[in-house]
This record gives C-alpha cells, sequence and structure tokens, in this order.
C-alpha cells in the first residue's frame, strides 16, 4: 500500500489514538479535522473513522446517511456507533468489508446504499478511508460515469491501492467493460 503522504497519516492517526484512549483532544471536532476527510461532491464526503464527537459536524454539514465500510473489529472503530449516529437524526448503513478480502457482493450493497440515498447528503467512511476511496472511485465511475482519470485523482489523494485492491478493482472494472482492466497510477491509453 502506498499513501499520498504517509507521515502525515501517520501523525494523524497517531493523534486519533491518542484522542481515543484519553480525555485529550488533538484532532479536533470539525469536519474537514476528520481521519483522510475528501470531500467529492456536495452531497457525498468520505474519510477514516469520525470520532463521536466529530459524528455532530457531519450532522451539522448536512449529512443525513452515514455509510460504514468497515468492520466493528477495526481498532479505532467506535464501539456504538449505530447509536450515536441515529441519536443524531442521521440514518446508518453498515457494509463491513474485510480490507484483505474486499467482495463483488461487498461492493454490490454498497452501491445499493448509494444509489438509494441518492437524492441525500451521503458521508462514507471506514477505519482510514482506504475501503472507501477505492469503492468510491468504482460507484463514481461505473454508476456516474466519472472520467477514470478524474476518479484516479481522487483515490491518490489518499492511497494508491495495493495488490488486494487493484486486483479487486481490476476485477470490477473488467466485469463492467467486458475485459478491459486498468491499473491505478497509470494512464489508460
Amino acid at each position: 500500500m502506498q499513501l499520498t503522504n504517509p507521515l502525515k497519516t501517520l501523525l494523524n492517526f497517531f493523534k486519533l489514538s491518542i484522542s481515543r484512549y484519553t480525555k485529550i483532544d488533538l484532532v479536533g471536532e470539525q469536519l474537514d479535522s476528520i481521519f483522510n476527510f475528501l470531500q467529492l461532491s456536495d452531497r457525498v464526503a468520505t474519510a477514516g473513522q469520525p470520532t463521536e464527537k466529530q459524528f455532530l459536524s457531519v450532522k451539522d454539514a448536512g449529512y443525513q446517511v452515514v455509510i460504514n465500510l468497515a468492520p466493528r473489529t477495526a481498532e479505532n472503530a467506535l464501539p456504538d456507533e449505530k447509536m450515536t449516529v441515529e441519536s443524531l437524526g442521521m440514518q446508518y448503513v453498515h457494509i463491513p468489508v474485510k480490507f484483505d478480502r474486499p467482495t463483488v457482493e461487498d461492493f454490490d450493497r454498497f452501491c445499493l446504499a448509494m444509489q438509494e440515498n441518492a437524492q441525500d447528503s451521503v458521508f462514507v467512511h471506514c477505519a482510514a478511508n482506504l475501503r472507501v476511496s477505492a469503492f468510491c472511485y468504482l460507484y463514481r465511475r461505473i454508476h456516474q460515469g466519472l472520467s477514470a482519470e478524474v476518479a484516479q485523482v481522487e483515490l491518490q489523494q489518499i492511497w494508491t491501492p495495493n495488490k488486494t485492491w487493484q486486483t479487486f478493482i481490476n476485477q470490477i472494472i473488467e466485469a463492467e467493460n467486458g475485459g478491459q482492466t486498468f491499473v491505478a497510477g497509470e494512464d489508460e491509453g
């Protein structure tokens, strides 16, 4: 896995861990202080795991639906995330995706959740925004017609997918394009 800015990512993850296990808030409560936050459109934003306090900022920013792709066993997962999100009046969708084994079924469930909430503002997160960035890359290319070049730039703002995820991306693209694959980081020409 190649992170776009590994030092910044490591530092932010360290700050998030300290904040979670102590009373010291090193990450802030603003939307853009959420780990690996990335605004994709006026209705869709992605990020790593928000803190409980940051979910209030998610709500205040107008998001109506939270989709979580991290398993409940993820290191920085909130134990009562569903309750936290729903107590703020937002809808909660949980699609636990194993980082080392994403499946077509996981992606299909994600696409269905995105399509069912297409008229809403949706906040999608996982542990570090790696699963999410790959799923959003695929969703935006396949279902929203976004060019590979634009989708790739957004994907690579977070990371360059590792072998497992690149294989998964290629599998989905190949199925959609009848055999044509794409490798993140390379031009499609």
